[in-house]
């Protein structure tokens, strides 16, 4: 993004201090306005997703520098132009990270090198899910270095949590209040901890309540924009299972909710417009080295959407963009590059597969 300050805004909501979230705010519409001169009238946001180290692979082979230490800037060069671009970059950061100098781990539970964080602030990423079924590969305290280590690097996060009465995130955006939440339906058979059920916000699909209760609260905290971000459902499958479409459009039938994104299926999944607003349901992964064969894992997304303010003081998307991206796997490296040809028109087949293009999505090379 334009690197303007992203700031917290800390609103203590009812119910702070119990053991469990505050979730009793009722969905908000704010009233109609006409804008100041002197408001924005625009802003745009990126998105992009999943985000793994994989251990032992070309990636970690890559990025160990001869002193031993880490360092994955190179795999977002390519790209990092059109994250900083943006006015929001938003990322999904699925697993942990482990302490610096380890221990490291990957599938199934992981523990990521924590120099990962730096390389997405590095890209220009202001912002990220942490909602995964990989939440909490490493206990409650992998989950809480997790938070510390984006907050060192000046990256907001929501999904997961260090306390019961945490306040919404909301994040200035060059004078926009933008609200995130976010969910996974899985912790991958991991019980939330029982001194810590509000560690990670979780749901049963397609029951949305709980983010429609956050989404709420992040209103009633200023929010002008709310962008949901939803961990679900199949992997592997370009198509999005009932349930996830059924989530999907509730959430976006709430005047709380803006715009959804989707995480978890590792490959592409279509961009849809519903009553006006818009939903991308699968990001593909941002950075993962899957060892599955015969699916598009590496085939990927970067989301843009400019939103612009209305008569009636409103934020409403006014440009969706898709940016077809490829992760490149080498014998000793991994880069996030603009797609071939051969891959943008596959890309670009499952984003339309729902009528997106017709309905204004444009299919951008980076």
């Amino acid at each position: 993004m334009r690197r303007t300050a992203l700031v917290l805004l800390a609103v203590l909501l009812a119910g702070c201090g119990t053991d469990e979230p505050a979730r009793e705010a009722q969905p908000s519409t704010p009233p109609p306005s006409s804008a100041a001169p002197s408001e924005p009238d625009s802003f745009t946001l990126v998105a992009t997703g999943d985000v793994l180290v994989h251990q032992g692979r070309a990636l970690t082979t890559g990025a160990r520098r001869p002193d031993g230490s880490w360092d994955f800037s190179a795999v977002f060069a390519a790209v990092a132009p059109v994250i900083e671009q943006a006015d929001l970059a938003i990322c999904h950061l699925e697993t942990p990270v482990a302490p610096v100098g380890g221990p490291y781990s990957g599938y199934p539970s992981f523990a990521a090198q924590p120099e990962i964080v730096d390389a997405l602030a590095g890209a220009g990423y202001d912002l990220c899910s942490t909602a995964s079924n990989h939440s909490l590969d490493d206990g409650l305290g992998g989950l809480v270095r997790t938070l510390d280590t984006l907050d060192a690097a000046g990256i907001a996060h929501t999904g997961t949590h260090r306390a019961a009465d945490e306040p919404p995130t909301v994040v200035d955006v060059d004078g926009v209040r933008v609200g995130h939440v976010a969910t996974t339906f899985s912790l991958n058979g991991v019980p939330l901890p029982a001194d810590a059920p509000w560690a990670v916000d979780t749901f049963t699909v397609p029951d949305v309540s709980g983010l429609l209760a956050d989404a709420a609260a992040a209103r009633a905290a200023g929010a002008e924009v709310v962008v949901a971000s939803v961990h679900c459902c199949a992997e592997y499958d370009h198509e999005p299972t009932a349930a996830q479409e059924q989530a999907v459009r509730t959430l976006l039938a709430s005047p709380d909710v803006d715009l959804v994104l989707g995480h978890h299926a590792h490959v592409v999944q279509p961009f849809e417009q519903v009553d006006g607003e818009w939903a991308a349901y699968g990001l593909g992964n941002h950075l993962a080295e899957h060892s599955t064969r015969g699916y598009d894992t590496e085939d990927s997304v970067i989301a843009r959407f400019t939103f612009t303010r209305g008569e009636d003081g409103r934020f409403t998307v006014s440009q969706a963009e898709a940016v077809p991206v490829r992760i490149e796997v080498g014998a000793d490296a991994v880069r996030l590059v603009p797609a071939d040809p051969e891959s943008a028109a596959r890309i670009g087949a499952v984003l339309d597969s729902r009528g997106a293009v017709a309905d204004g999505l444009a299919i951008v090379p980076g």
